[in-house]
């Protein structure tokens, strides 16, 4: 999460615009995307303000009544409090000297995001206090409205600092927005899709009577034709399995055409492969799939003999008019849902 208050905030937009990727969401606070007034954006200063202000604080940089002037929009909650006067006094004098504020108030001067705003397409969340008379609300505001979803939250108070007045308001809309993000990144790892498990039936015994550099031969030729078939089919291979592969299909019909075909083209290697097929929603974990949609997959796959491709109800349900006829073959196991088998002997497209 990327975090920009005050002048970081268009510093913070920008990277947001520029490393979505690199970016899971954005919080802006109490900031506005340029500083200097222009037509369409009359939150900011007009020039002459601005050079008033940069001379001003050239001047009188770190004086202690200078310092208390700086603190009324800034923190007006803090005005009296004599401790928090002395703090940012001596905060002022070590920090740098009046050229280095000035260097930086004319940085900020010079920036302007305005234009990146509708670049940025990662969640963003954007808190303004109403009475924040250091940036004014409108500029928060502005910020939401022209990133697509933002997020624009105002809250009470008229302290600019975030740290003064009630942080802890603050605390808890970025809380609650970073959960709403975890919660939507979960949903869409989430997906439909049809998982197919195939297991190549007897390779212990092929290897006893080929040998092992004939059948790693064999091998590398079923993976080489399997994987060639998952392209034609638009298919995705997730990992391999001992003698086998997981993969999952985006349409169930073109699971069992490509099931059917590859067990038909591996017997021509001399393999037999059992496969079966179900359709669930699945979780995307990295490069891996998992949840109970898999598990059902790979239990379909166990229970297929050489040559035969098994799918689950599920599958049969939703390929209904694609042409395919199945053989029933009951209920199998209280944990899987019940499963039609079909040998490629009898299954027609």
């Amino acid at each position: 999460m990327l975090l920009g208050t005050d002048a970081s905030g268009p510093l913070a937009i920008l990277f947001a615009a520029t490393y979505p990727d690199q970016t899971a969401a954005l919080v802006v606070y109490g900031s506005e995307p340029a500083s200097v007034w222009a037509p369409d954006y009359p939150s900011g200063w007009t020039e002459e303000k601005y050079d008033a202000y940069l001379e001003e604080h050239e001047r009188r940089w770190g004086q202690r009544d200078y310092v208390q002037g700086y603190l009324k929009p800034m923190a007006p909650s803090l005005v009296l409090d004599e401790q928090a006067l002395e703090t940012h006094t001596t905060m002022f004098r070590m920090t740098g000297g009046p050229g280095t504020a000035v260097a930086l108030e004319t940085m900020w001067r010079e920036t302007d995001v305005r234009d990146v705003l509708p670049a940025v397409h990662v969640p963003t969340l954007v808190l303004h206090r109403t009475d924040d008379q250091t940036y004014l609300v409108a500029g928060g505001r502005f910020i939401a409205e022209h990133i697509s979803g933002a997020r624009f939250v105002e809250l009470r108070g008229d302290d600019h600092l975030a740290w003064e007045g009630d942080s802890d308001a603050i605390l808890t809309e970025i809380d609650r927005f970073l959960r709403s993000v975890r919660d939507e990144e979960a949903e869409l790892d989430r997906g439909l899709a049809t998982v197919m498990f195939t297991d190549i039936v007897g390779s212990t015994e092929r290897t006893s009577s080929v040998g092992d550099r004939a059948w790693r031969g064999h091998l590398a030729d079923h993976d080489r034709l399997v994987r060639a078939s998952l392209a034609r089919y638009r298919g995705r291979e997730i990992k391999t399995l001992g003698d086998g592969f997981l993969a999952t299909f985006d349409g169930p019909a073109r699971a069992v055409r490509w099931a059917l075909a590859t067990t038909s083209a591996v017997r021509g290697l001399g393999i037999d492969v059992r496969i079966g097929l179900h359709t669930g929603e699945i979780e995307l974990d990295g490069d891996d799939v998992r949840g109970i949609a898999v598990d059902i997959g790979a239990r379909v796959s166990s229970l297929a003999a050489a040559g035969q491709v098994l799918v689950s109800s599920t599958v049969k349900d939703l390929v209904a008019g694609s042409g395919l006829s199945f053989k029933d073959r009951g209920e199998h196991g209280s944990r899987a849902s019940p499963i039609v088998g079909t040998s490629t002997r009898v299954v027609s497209g």
